[in-house]
């Protein structure tokens, strides 16, 4: 069987409030075994936690302050809330995101983005955990303080990856740092395809960022963790391989990189 983990899914969305249940049922139901759950504030947390609590052998959370929630008002109260739900969680959760830069719908609150985000990466090596990065039209300021932590324990994943391949290439620099790929590679004119002819499979996880970024052909609808495979199927034919094979590449990087082990060996 073949057997995947969606490394990137907020099954606890509102768009997911009357069929969570079942929508994991269905993952499950189609190889996808792990979902992992980023976090985006204070106010979706509990949901978040509860979910992942209801399917603990599914489901697992991380803990966050996402940067397009960041502004002068709420800064010290969320950060505040995220050093005390990694506290109380350090041993659930399963890593520290999703963080990172977001210039793209505004550039107000640029230095408390990157003030957060940069807390948040000694937070997350404190605890020896990962970190998910959102990065949007902000990569040199991403790369720039990332390199500030190289040779340190910092690692994690770039989320919803759509930089070049010159990006990739400063990426590997870092040291230990994952793509995610999720269903933007579907997409006819989104130049992605390009790009993961030429970034190594081991250099690669997949990810929904269910509701959003439906793969085709469902694309304009409601994404979910069960269309992690159709994900799969086209790296599989952009790289010239088997399904089976991205699912295993896939699913080592990403259950090494959260859950420091093979997770779906049984």
């Amino acid at each position: 069987m073949i057997r995947f983990i969606d490394t990137h899914s907020h099954l606890y969305d509102s768009a997911f409030s009357q069929d969570a249940d079942s929508v994991i049922e269905r993952a499950v139901q189609a190889g996808v075994e792990q979902m992992i759950l980023p976090d985006i504030d204070s106010s979706v947390r509990e949901a978040m936690i509860a979910l992942a609590r209801r399917h603990p052998e599914h489901c697992h959370f991380c803990i966050g302050l996402h940067p397009t929630e960041i502004n002068a008002e709420n800064f010290d109260k969320e950060m505040q809330a995220v050093l005390s739900a990694s506290l109380l969680h350090k041993d659930e959760m399963v890593a520290i995101g999703e963080i990172g830069l977001d210039y793209y719908w505004s550039k107000e609150f640029v230095e408390l983005q990157q003030k957060a985000f940069k807390e948040q990466i000694l937070l997350a090596d404190s605890l020896d955990k990962p970190i998910l990065i959102h990065c949007r039209e902000a990569i040199g300021d991403c790369l720039n303080i990332l390199q500030k932590y190289k040779g340190k324990n910092t690692r994690g994943v770039f989320h919803a990856y759509s930089g070049s391949l010159e990006t990739y290439h400063e990426i590997k620099k870092l040291g230990n740092f994952l793509l995610g790929i999720g269903g933007v590679v579907s997409f006819k004119n989104s130049g992605l395809a390009k790009i993961i002819e030429n970034v190594d499979l081991e250099d690669i996880i997949l990810e929904t960022d269910a509701p959003y970024l439906t793969p085709v052909p469902y694309r304009g609808k409601r994404n979910e963790s069960a269309y992690i495979p159709l994900i799969a199927k086209k790296i599989a034919e952009i790289k010239g391989v088997s399904v089976e094979e991205v699912a295993q590449h896939t699913s080592s990087n990403a259950s090494k990189m959260f859950f420091g082990r093979d997770f779906l060996v049984k």
